[in-house]
């Protein structure tokens, strides 16, 4: 990998949002990384639903493939957030993708 020290003016590469109250969330380091990829999916492909609130179709195989994870694993994860409160996944019709809600923490709220 070809790298260089950073200075005041040095562009950031393309980066994926993570919250920094994410840190603090009783989940396992591939469910961060996860939540950052999903969020990151939301800004950027993130549909509206009736209510104007971004939802995201993100199947299990591509999460997997996108994070160089066993389905299994990404399962576990995304269980492991939706449990925290992080995502809401609602789902839709048999053989259909369920819609994928990315829910953002608040600063200074303590999660269980």
């Amino acid at each position: 990998m070809n790298c260089e020290f950073m200075i005041a003016s040095t562009p950031l590469p393309p980066c994926m949002p993570f919250p920094k109250a994410m840190l603090r969330l009783p989940v396992g380091n591939t469910a961060k990384v996860m939540y950052a990829r999903l969020l990151d999916e939301i800004l950027t492909r993130g549909t509206e639903d009736s209510n104007g609130i971004l939802f995201i179709r993100f199947p299990v195989m591509e999460i997997a493939a996108a994070l160089s994870r066993s389905p299994q694993t990404c399962k576990r994860s995304l269980n492991e957030l939706e449990q925290a409160g992080m995502i809401m996944r609602v789902r839709q019709g048999i053989g259909e993708v369920s819609h994928m809600y990315i829910l953002l923490p608040r600063e200074g709220v303590a999660h269980e």
